[in-house]
């Protein structure tokens, strides 16, 4: 009985993969949505154990998408895969389970809370041969109308990872909350660690955060990006070696050419693989390189095919041009004389520093900041926000709602005038979004300032999209 209702379960989910045609990252949600429904979540398990080699996931707070991305390009040079990106649920692995074939899967897996994001369910049932780390910082303060503190988002991150008894853990060294994963998890599998280690990336308004071990300050040496950078605590936590570093980087108006070099355990073939490449990529802004490392970390450990390591690397990243950036993420748009807007979401603090690092490269004069404000209970991410806004020091701001709370924003926006005596708002409604879409478009257009810069919180895609073919359009 056990067997037949998987069995229809699967058949049924297969079924509705017509009905899922419209929905980003490979298909939407239908289809695992209706397995699951039919045959209860051990048909997921039992549907992710077909895979001979199994799953990696894809997890943290910036950079999920753009890795991911990355890293099925990579891999699909070598295997076929199943896999799943955007939409980051149960159901949408459910359904990239269901369509594709292959031994391997690739899924990127958004976790904002324990309760919703099932973190450690989601471990159990997939029992993936591989967790890879981004980056992990404030996000999504308010989950589901619930203030969700940090160190309960940050647990749920951990826990994707936690209950891992085979496999090797991906993770970004130079954070020391995604180092600290690592470290845990070095008694239970291999880890390959990967960061930055060259001198010409160094961020001059990055912030020190507490050791996530022991809770005192943190002691930074280097300040790569953000909290990102090479630190040590007094309690012995201190960041580990990178297994996959960048070693030198020319950063030119047309291209970058980056070194990336080395040594990790390969879980297929099982023994440690080396390699070394320089790749010429667009440039795409220092946050990409972590993005970068990140994929390019998590293909050589998972690659069968480590001959083609550094070929399939070139071929990749030498080819690769601003179409892998997913909907959404912050672009500059030259909308014509002489007028450059950079628009995007920037949901946290650590989004919105990366938008603005990204801006200063075209800013040659006077300048507007459009804000688009977190809600209620997300002061967190307000005043994480607020730090980059007063680093930026723009010399006109305009503040919008970016999500619910109208009076929320206007009380944001006071904030902001106590240091600031350019400063308008705009109560636009977040539930009339073609109104607002055709309003921050216009403000854009016609600001009298030749560089603007319009980030913050909003629909993650939707609304930045349209406003950016606007800004084309025009």
């Amino acid at each position: 009985m056990v067997k037949l209702g998987y069995s229809l379960a699967k058949v049924g989910g297969k079924l509705s993969i017509n009905l899922s045609k419209i929905g980003v990252g490979n298909g939407g949600s239908l289809p695992g949505y209706v397995l699951i429904k039919l045959g209860g979540e051990e048909a997921l398990s039992k549907l992710a154990s077909e895979m001979k080699t199994g799953a990696v996931m894809v997890t943290g707070t910036n950079g999920k998408t753009t890795t991911t991305t990355l890293l099925i390009k990579l891999l699909s040079s070598d295997v076929q895969i199943r896999k799943s990106f955007e939409n980051n649920t149960i159901n949408s692995i459910g359904t990239g389970l269901l369509k594709q074939k292959g031994d391997l899967g690739v899924f990127e897996y958004g976790i904002r809370n324990m309760k919703y994001g099932i973190p450690d369910t989601i471990q159990r049932l997939i029992n993936p041969i591989g967790v890879v780390y981004t980056t992990i910082s404030q996000e999504h303060t308010q989950v589901a109308g619930v203030k969700n503190p940090f160190s309960e988002y940050y647990k749920a991150k951990k826990l994707l990872s936690a209950g891992m008894k085979r496999g090797v853990v991906v993770t970004n060294c130079d954070d020391p909350r995604t180092a600290l994963i690592g470290l845990e998890k070095e008694k239970d599998v291999t880890v390959n660690y990967y960061g930055i280690a060259i001198d010409e990336i160094e961020d001059d308004s990055a912030i020190s955060i507490e050791c996530p071990k022991c809770g005192k300050p943190l002691n930074y040496s280097k300040n790569f990006l953000n909290h990102r950078g090479i630190y040590e605590c007094e309690c012995g936590f201190k960041r580990p070696e990178p297994n996959v570093k960048l070693t030198n980087a020319e950063f030119g108006i047309d291209n970058w050419k980056l070194t990336i070099e080395g040594t990790v355990f390969n879980y297929i073939v099982k023994k440690d693989v080396s390699f070394e490449v320089e790749i010429t990529v667009p440039p795409f802004g220092f946050h990409n390189i972590y993005n970068t490392l990140a994929s390019i970390t998590a293909y050589a450990t998972f690659t069968p095919k480590i001959e083609n390591i550094e070929t399939t690397i070139k071929s990749v990243f030498n080819n690769l041009d601003m179409s892998f950036i997913p909907p959404g993420r912050f672009e500059v748009v030259d909308v014509g004389d002489n007028k450059f807007v950079g628009l995007g979401q920037g949901d946290n603090g650590d989004a919105l520093k990366i938008n603005a690092m990204f801006m200063k490269q075209y800013i040659d004069g006077p300048f507007e900041f459009i804000y688009t404000t977190p809600d209620v209970d997300e002061e967190d991410i307000f005043y994480d926000h607020y730090d980059v806004i007063k680093n930026m020091n723009p010399d006109h701001i305009i503040v919008v709602p970016g999500r619910k709370s109208i009076e929320k924003a206007e009380e944001y926006c006071e904030i902001i005038r106590r240091d600031f005596d350019e400063v308008d708002f705009y109560p636009l409604s977040y539930d009339e979004m073609a109104k607002r879409i055709e309003k921050l478009t216009s403000l854009a257009l016609n600001s009298r300032y030749n560089y603007v810069i319009m980030s913050g919180c909003g629909e993650e895609q939707a609304m930045w999209e349209e406003i950016k073919k606007n800004m084309i359009k025009r």
